[in-house]
């Protein structure tokens, strides 16, 4: 455990939702202290509970992305659930919901009405169009967010589909500006003493990470297109093939890279050849400079080549698999794998907490909740003050 206070420590969260977007803001949040208290309808839990692979029946998403949290049931679609949320409320600084637009309106636990009880409540909304606009009431998932905020057209190659990034991408970055915006507000909040409302949109994230494609529109008339690994105009900045039949990454766009790069290649003059000695000479040449740095990385191992570029300072790399991940000194170095007890799988891997902080870093100090209600005796008892014969009627009754 940490032997400094954590940032967030202050600070009490309660996350609503489920799946991505909403929770891993909530464990981006707990990542560096906040009190981060999981709620799941009773008998009816996260589905990321049991997303993706699985080890001895236990999903293996799921303690990472509740890493931290508490976990207590309750049905918001009970009049008594709603009640016992604004009782929570009140002890709260923020609430985190990634529900379809209006539905927390319709349980009766409007922003408003959660303010009339907690004046300094922040309250972080995502959905897939925001919480206004013609789009509001749509469904909509990070896929989703990818393809109308730009960037599905813009992956894969040309001749073929719009491709999906391997990951949840639109979901990430929702969830990574609901946690900026959330700090803000509540920096904000030490002014003005009021919470207010973070209102991100899943397509929105997706759009404000999308460069320059709107003035490449309307001032210069180019659509920007699938280009798979290139950068159009950007040269060198592609992937090689080496003699050990994989892939390295090369970026050495940069004037003064690309002449070191010249050097690792023992062809210096390449640097001030008239068709690569300026930046967009190379843009031009894409292609044949492509291929004459193609035909260098095929005879070379990729480790041999990857030693050369370093040697010269050429950025570039190998593209990890997780196995490489594993096995690489400076991931372990940086402490991007850690540890942490799983009752049912022992020792668990998990990346480790990004950014760092130098004098009060962030800390994983359990994985997620392996039970749900795990802790709503802590909470409902604890917390709220209700004793044990409340809480087993409101078991009862189905509302805990």
């Amino acid at each position: 455990m940490a032997d400094h206070k954590l940032p967030l420590e202050d600070l009490r969260v309660i996350e609503l939702g489920t799946l991505l977007a909403g929770p891993f803001t909530g464990r981006l949040l707990g990542d560096f202290g906040a009190e981060v208290i999981k709620v799941e309808p009773p008998g009816k839990s996260d589905p990321m509970r049991y997303w993706g692979k699985s080890k001895d029946g236990v999903g293996l998403w799921w303690p990472i992305q509740s890493r931290n949290k508490k976990s207590i049931t309750l049905n918001l679609r009970e009049e008594e659930g709603q009640k016992i949320l604004k009782e929570l409320v009140k002890e709260a600084d923020i609430v985190i919901e990634n529900f379809r637009p209006g539905t927390m309106e319709k349980w009766n636990l409007s922003y408003e009405a959660l303010a009339e009880i907690n004046p300094k409540l922040v309250m972080v909304r995502t959905s897939g169009f925001g919480q206004t606009g013609p789009y509001k009431n749509r469904a909509g998932f990070g896929s989703v967010g990818e393809a109308m905020g730009g960037l599905r057209n813009v992956t894969g190659f040309k001749d073929r589909p719009p491709s999906r990034i391997g990951v949840s991408v639109g979901d990430t970055l929702a969830a990574l500006f609901a946690a900026i915006g959330c700090l803000v507000a509540i920096h904000e909040r030490k002014q003005s003493g009021k919470g207010q409302v973070v209102d991100t949109a899943l397509y929105e994230s997706v759009f404000s990470i999308m460069e320059s494609i709107i003035p490449d529109y309307l001032l210069s008339g180019y659509i920007r297109e699938r280009m798979g690994n290139i950068l159009p105009g950007v040269a060198p900045s592609n992937i090689y093939f080496t003699e050990d039949k994989t892939y390295i990454v090369i970026g050495a766009n940069a004037d003064g890279v690309f002449r070191r790069l010249c050097k690792a290649m023992e062809q210096p003059e390449l640097a001030d050849d008239p068709r690569f000695a300026t930046h967009d000479a190379r843009g031009e040449n894409m292609k044949l400079l492509d291929s004459m740095i193609e035909e260098w990385t095929k005879t070379l191992p990729a480790k041999e080549a990857l030693a050369i570029l370093e040697e010269k300072g050429v950025p570039s790399g190998l593209i990890y698999t997780a196995k490489d991940i594993m096995e690489d000194p400076h991931y372990k170095e940086r402490e991007m794998i850690i540890y942490k007890d799983h009752p049912d799988l022992g020792e668990f891997p998990m990346p480790g907490i990004v950014p760092k902080l130098s004098r009060t870093p962030g800390e994983v100090k359990h994985v997620g909740p392996e039970v749900m209600g795990k802790h709503n005796v802590e909470i409902y008892h604890e917390l709220l003050g209700y004793n044990l014969e409340q809480l087993k009627a409101l078991e009862e009754k189905k509302i805990i």
